[in-house]
């Protein structure tokens, strides 16, 4: 069966107006935005290069994780996959989801790199995929490697969280369109053209 929903529908209903939500958050969430509000500058909103610094700011607080840091492009890439309204940057809720999976796969990488190397090897690398929550076939897997890791198959720290967040966004974007639950979905080419070149 077609599905007909246009991939603007990957965007979340409308929330409740800011100062209501903010009401009915707990003292952590009110911490959380009071540091969002920190990063994100007046337009309260978090640009591909306001998330460069905030990563790398973090990056170098960690010795165990090797990396040659966020790129502007690899931001940019993180940004339009999680930006739901289509804004070019990520508000509140955009950045706090995606910040709380960047923590838990900091510790998901730090876990599964068991030679301490600071990056994750191809022998390393399944089982981290599925700590994460992403048990990969082997075809997918190979893809994976060959985008993201060097020469060596080995996977540093922005290239393991930039992988990730993609790997979120696209599931979550095909569960959004799925909706019989069939396991296909059906795009014509403007919808598609849509879907993968704004991510």
């Amino acid at each position: 069966m077609r599905t007909h929903s246009h991939v603007l529908s990957l965007r979340p209903p409308p929330r409740r107006p800011e100062y209501l939500e903010e009401m009915h958050e707990n003292d952590e969430e009110k911490q959380f935005r009071r540091v969002f509000k920190q990063l994100a500058g007046d337009d309260m909103e978090v640009s591909p290069v306001e998330l460069k610094n905030i990563l790398n700011k973090v990056i170098s607080k960690h010795g165990g994780l090797k990396t040659d840091g966020f790129s502007i492009e690899s931001c940019r890439s993180m940004v339009a996959v999680m930006d739901s309204d289509s804004t070019g940057k990520l508000g509140f809720h955009e950045f706090k989801y995606m910040w709380n999976n960047i923590k838990r796969w900091q510790g998901v990488y730090l876990d599964n790199d068991r030679d301490g190397s600071g990056v994750i090897c191809s022998k390393e690398l399944p089982r981290a995929f599925k700590d994460a929550g992403f048990p990969l076939n082997d075809a997918l897997f190979k893809l994976i490697i060959r985008r993201y890791s060097d020469e060596h198959g080995n996977m540093d720290f922005d290239n393991f969280i930039g992988c990730l967040v993609r790997l979120d966004a696209m599931c979550r974007a095909f569960k959004t369109l799925d909706r019989d639950n069939s396991g296909s979905i059906d795009l014509d080419i403007k919808e598609w053209l849509e879907l993968t070149m704004y991510s």
